[in-house]
């Protein structure tokens, strides 16, 4: 087992991590940055972000290559793909194990961001991948001159929704409610695109099919009525929650889940930080997660100086 030691490890490797690594690097602290998966985070799966400032237009994941660029620049430490097995923020230094290392840090900042949530309906976990998508941008193509639906009002559905009318014949938009939660200029563009449905006050009570999905139950939640819809895949956008399976517990949290944190990205524990998606925030964006490593990681090494300071 490889054994590693830095002043700071940034769990996850999305904008809010690579901003904090950028910044822990370069207030001189040796800085590491763990991810389950590859770098670059949620945005990497984004068509396009057209409110990053200084891009008035750029694919998600062009973005976050030059986020990963400017860390490199800075020799931020890199450990994608790896296996968390345990995690353990109320040790000094604190712990990190994975299935082929061991990391210790005399800070964390939980960078981890969130997952989509689940309607939790029948049919919903066996038809994953056959039908059931939460990336339009990763699967839209698949369906090429078919019918999908989208479940949700806020922009991500919006916005995925009118991704897949490039490809789909038609795409239903199901929000339980008969408004939506989107920006205004997302409601816009949406109601003036022809292969839109939208279809209001109604939910998913099922997903049905034989090897691939063709049909919903849905419901009126006003009326109470009951009907079949064919479509031949469903993208659900009703929310989030944070990815905090490895340390859930150890720090405090919201009902949710999401990490409660103070104005300095500082959680309940002395040395840990939280930042992005993953913390109580009023708004969950790029630019938010990347302001939010800056500050997390500032802070992360003033914590790291006094700690020398005091070993000195």
């Amino acid at each position: 087992m490889q054994n590693y030691e830095f002043d700071t490890i940034i769990l996850g490797g999305g904008p809010g991590g690579f901003a904090a690594g950028i910044y822990a690097a370069r207030g001189a602290a040796s800085t590491a940055i763990i991810d389950i998966s590859m770098l670059g985070g949620q945005p990497s799966n984004y068509l396009e972000l057209e409110n990053y400032p200084g891009f008035s237009n750029i694919g998600g994941y062009e973005l976050m290559e030059k986020f990963e660029e400017h860390a490199d620049k800075f020799g931020v430490n890199k450990f994608p793909m790896q296996e968390i097995v345990s995690v353990d923020l109320l040790s000094n230094p604190k712990v990190i194990i994975t299935k082929d290392s061991e990391f210790k840090a005399k800070t964390v900042i939980i960078a981890t961001g969130a997952k989509p949530m689940r309607l939790g309906v029948p049919g919903e976990e066996e038809f994953i991948g056959r039908g059931v998508s939460f990336c339009a941008v990763c699967d839209g193509a698949f369906y090429k001159d078919k019918t999908v639906a989208v479940v949700g009002g806020g922009n991500s559905a919006v916005e995925e929704a009118m991704y897949l009318t490039k490809f789909a014949s038609k795409v239903y938009l199901i929000h339980r409610r008969n408004e939506l939660r989107a920006d205004k200029i997302v409601q816009e563009r949406a109601f003036k695109n022809d292969k839109l449905e939208f279809v209001w006050d109604t939910i998913v009570k099922e997903i049905k099919g034989k090897e691939l999905v063709n049909s919903l139950i849905i419901e009126n939640v006003k009326s109470g009525e009951v009907s079949e819809l064919s479509v031949n895949g469903i993208f659900p956008y009703i929310g989030i929650l944070p990815n905090v399976d490895n340390f859930s517990g150890q720090i405090a949290q919201d009902q949710k889940g999401f990490i409660i944190t103070d104005e300095t990205m500082k959680t309940s524990v002395d040395g840990v930080y939280a930042v992005g998606d993953v913390r109580v925030t009023p708004l969950r964006q790029v630019i938010t997660a990347a302001s939010d490593g800056a500050v997390g990681a500032v802070y992360a090494v003033k914590y790291v100086e006094a700690i020398k300071e005091v070993t000195v």
